[in-house]
């Protein structure tokens, strides 16, 4: 906090309120007694000038395309780090020690496996549910598995339910995989690494073994990491409200996968990669282009643009790098791919796209990836939550710990009809 005050006046009446100071960001105008010092709510849609927290993780700058993890720039963690470390880094605050990387590696290593009663919660499920539909239900049922940690004021349970979120997620998302394509589940290896894991999970069959490539191994790692976390989105914003009424972490992230699947939130990806097919070919791309600056076409280029970044999303540039590596490395020929790459290269010097601030987004590039390396588009969002996870266990272990965290209460204006007498059915 500073000194300073914001000063707002109501009729008759004005308060002072102070002014919070964060390490980095904008002000904060401390609000909480505005109701009780005036008699009046504020008004904020879709909570888009509200802090509704203080938090210690991540620091989003949308107009300097800036995204900090514990301090970290997004880059330098998707190019050096992993995402074993970057789930420590936001879970603990620091990076880890070479022996504290093992130990934490080797802790979520040994809780891969679900609980075999599991796979027969799966077959309750129609054969062609939607892989979100099955991980919203499954991860909602682990309370009723894992007794043990499921006590929030206990600092230990907390820890133990947040490693456990962690590492059977990958589990979870490839069983849906599996039990969605017919094919029987394949159990986790402790001899492979996290991402790598996850892949011979989805892709593996009893009959032939999955060769793991290293390219994809790492393209898939960096999509894990850029999606870690993301400040107070839609999803974690869920997580956190869901959190403060004391719920168990199960029940909190499951609610978390509900709000991604929607398709404003965690469903970019796949619109971007549907976009890409209805062009279908390069030569058509001027066509799109032409309909996308029309006003009058209702015509979008997905995949461009950010609710928070008004400057080139952070996350988008490792993206850039890593989909020519994964093309290269499984010798990608597919005119879907070429029309991503051309497209980028048209917009990106497109001198509307600069001045509307429509750069290439991380959806843009992931879908494509994703795509290449073999996943359907309903496992987007699955992967997304996948990995979102991380930032979710995070961000509920702070609010759990924040001694001025409160239930989750906003206000409302309201403009229904004022008190009116009860009429019998017969009198009306």
């Amino acid at each position: 906090m500073t000194d300073q005050t914001a000063t707002i006046t109501l009729g008759d009446t004005s308060v002072d309120s102070p002014v919070l100071k964060g390490s980095v960001g904008p002000d904060v105008v401390d609000i909480r007694k505005f109701y009780g010092q005036t008699g009046a709510f504020t008004y904020d849609p879709g909570f888009t000038s509200t802090a509704s927290c203080e938090s210690k993780l991540t620091y989003i700058d949308g107009d300097e395309g800036v995204l900090l993890h514990r301090g970290y720039p997004i880059g330098e963690l998707a190019e050096h780090s992993s995402f074993m470390e970057v789930a420590y880094l936001l879970l603990n605050g620091e990076l880890p020690s070479a022996d504290a990387l093992a130990h934490f590696d080797n802790t979520i290593t040994r809780h891969t496996m679900l609980h075999e009663q599991l796979a027969t919660f799966y077959r309750g499920f129609r054969r062609d549910a939607h892989p979100m539909a099955i991980m919203c239900g499954v991860v909602g049922a682990l309370s009723a598995f894992y007794h043990d940690s499921t006590d929030i004021q206990d600092p230990h349970q907390r820890m133990i339910a947040s490693h456990r979120l962690i590492a059977k997620m990958p589990t979870i998302a490839a069983m849906a995989y599996k039990y969605s394509v017919g094919q029987p589940f394949i159990y986790p290896r402790n001899d492979l690494s996290y991402t790598g894991n996850f892949l011979n999970m989805t892709f593996a069959v009893p009959a032939e073994d999955y060769e793991i490539h290293p390219a994809v191994e790492r393209a898939l790692d960096r999509i894990f990491i850029l999606h870690a976390d993301h400040e107070q989105n839609a999803s974690t914003s869920t997580v956190r409200l869901a959190g403060s009424s004391g719920a168990n972490p199960f029940a909190c992230i499951a609610a978390g996968i509900a709000c991604l699947w929607g398709p404003a939130h965690g469903g970019a990806n796949e619109a971007a990669l549907n976009m890409l097919r209805e062009i279908g070919r390069p030569e058509r791309i001027p066509e799109y282009i032409a309909r996308a600056k029309d006003k009058d076409d209702p015509f979008r280029l997905m995949g461009f643009g950010h609710r928070v970044y008004k400057n080139y999303d952070p996350r988008a540039t490792v993206m850039q790098k890593t989909v020519r590596e994964v093309f290269a490395a499984l010798k990608v020929n597919d005119p879907v791919f070429e029309v991503a790459l051309q497209l980028e290269e048209m917009a990106l010097s497109d001198d509307y796209f600069a001045e509307k601030k429509l750069f290439p987004n991380v959806d843009f590039y992931s879908g494509v990836i994703l795509s290449a390396i073999g996943f359907p588009t309903t496992m987007f969002t699955a992967l997304f939550a996948l990995a979102r996870t991380v930032g979710w266990v995070a961000q509920w272990n702070e609010m759990i710990s924040d001694p001025a965290q409160k239930i989750g209460r906003p206000r409302q204006l309201y403009t229904g009809p004022t008190q009116r007498p009860y009429v019998p059915v017969d009198k009306r």
